[in-house]
């Protein structure tokens, strides 16, 4: 069974067949997905999702497209929601400095102030990472104590800096990209890294792994980013599955 890490079936996209979607995970061999909250307009139907489902748990927090957003009312709206048995991470958080929807010292400020907010909730974090490596890896290397656990969402850094953030007791979570033609940093960290410091996530609908890319991507669809990474490391995907991290095991 397969563990999707990340996804977002809250999305829009999943508006005509999502309950299909969810409770199909069975028949696609899919023992749990991790559905992480990316809008503040989405926090109830995430909570949702995870007490309907059984096998859908939910990471609650304010994506640093919407920091500007992140007012003290939402954070604390965000707070009593994640103290839910369903929220087993919180995210997800970050930087993002390719789109710079948010300025950013706004969204270091909340990066920071919800690393603090997860740690008080005893909460493992979810952490979003798009071309802000170093600033990312500065503010959790000042937070390190107040971290319990987490993963770099959709790593896309180089096995050094996989090397830093896993210090700082992250796993590493890699998804379509590693599946690509002209992927290189992606397989030079699935080649390498412990397999129990690894996770393995969709994105979805976001990021279809080669060859669906251009098609809406499903939680089923990690079981292509499983087996591309069993065999750069030449082994069998069951054997990988058994040996990866899970989100579960890191949440407290």
């Amino acid at each position: 069974m397969y563990f999707d890490s990340h996804a977002h079936l809250d999305d829009e996209k999943f508006d005509g067949d999502r309950d299909r979607v969810a409770e199909s995970l069975s028949e696609q061999e899919i023992s749990g997905v991790l559905n992480v909250c990316s809008s503040i307009e989405k926090i109830d139907v995430c909570l949702e999702l995870a007490q309907k489902y059984d096998r859908i748990y939910a990471a609650i927090g304010v994506h640093p497209h919407e920091a500007s957003l992140a007012t003290d009312e939402v954070l604390k709206r965000v707070s009593e929601v994640a103290q839910n048995p369903k929220v087993k991470a919180y995210g997800e958080i970050g930087l993002d400095y390719f789109h710079n929807f948010s300025p950013r010292d706004v969204q270091k400020r909340v990066f920071e102030v919800q690393i603090n907010m997860a740690y008080g909730l005893k909460l493992p974090i979810v952490v979003h990472d798009r071309d802000a490596h170093q600033d990312v890896y500065e503010i959790l290397s000042a937070h390190r104590n107040k971290i319990y656990g987490g993963m770099m969402h959709m790593f896309s850094g180089s096995w050094d800096m996989a090397k830093k953030f896993m210090d700082l007791g992250l796993h590493i979570s890699l998804g379509g990209p590693v599946t690509f033609k002209n992927a290189v940093a992606p397989v030079e960290v699935a080649k390498k890294i412990p397999l129990d410091r690894l996770l393995i996530e969709t994105d979805c609908p976001y990021m279809s792994p080669h060859p669906l890319r251009g098609t809406r991507n499903n939680p089923g669809n990690v079981k292509i980013i499983a087996q591309k990474i069993a065999e750069l490391r030449g082994i069998s995907p069951p054997d990988l599955v058994q040996s990866l991290g899970t989100v579960l095991s890191i949440a407290k």
